[in-house]
């Protein structure tokens, strides 16, 4: 369960048999030291782990991490299977060393967007920046009338003076 009351709601962890914690523990750090709440489920994560404390939290995000170079194979069909159990719109972020041999991060980047991600970073990401990217992407997919009722009654246009 998240413990803090934030604006901002993610899951993090990292994919398939990848083991490696460390630095999921530094995202997570610095994520809640910038006011995100973060469910960090550590290591060896399945897709349908995610998937399920994304519901329970009711998360605005899923934050997926790699370093073992198998997230292009960990990551297949991600994307489907939220959608299968109703969050077809959460973002998705990934991160990490994401594919096995010598690619080009634009070549790696395109690959992980086309399997509908929303933004693919690597390992050597300034968190900072990731921070300030994963709270825009979040307020972004809010209603516009987030904190009152006028969403209910389908106002999405911005009223000008």
């Amino acid at each position: 369960m998240l413990e803090a009351v934030s604006e901002y709601r993610v899951i993090l962890g990292v994919i398939g048999a990848d083991c490696h914690a460390v630095g999921n523990k530094i995202i997570a750090a610095v994520l809640g030291r910038n006011g995100i709440a973060v469910v960090n489920l550590g290591v060896m994560v399945s897709q349908d782990e995610f998937i399920q404390a994304a519901i329970e939290e009711k998360a605005d995000a899923i934050l997926v991490s790699s370093i073992y170079g198998h997230g292009e194979i960990d990551c297949q069909g991600l994307r489907a299977r939220c959608a299968e159990r109703g969050l077809g719109e959460i973002l998705l972020y990934v991160g990490g060393n994401l594919v096995i041999g010598k690619r080009a991060f634009a070549e790696v980047e395109q690959r992980f967007l086309e399997m509908g991600f929303d933004r693919v970073f690597p390992p050597t990401v300034a968190l900072e920046d990731v921070v300030e990217l994963l709270k825009s992407d979040i307020r972004s997919r809010r209603p516009l009338a987030y904190g009152h009722n006028s969403a209910a009654f389908g106002i999405t246009e911005r009223l000008s003076a």
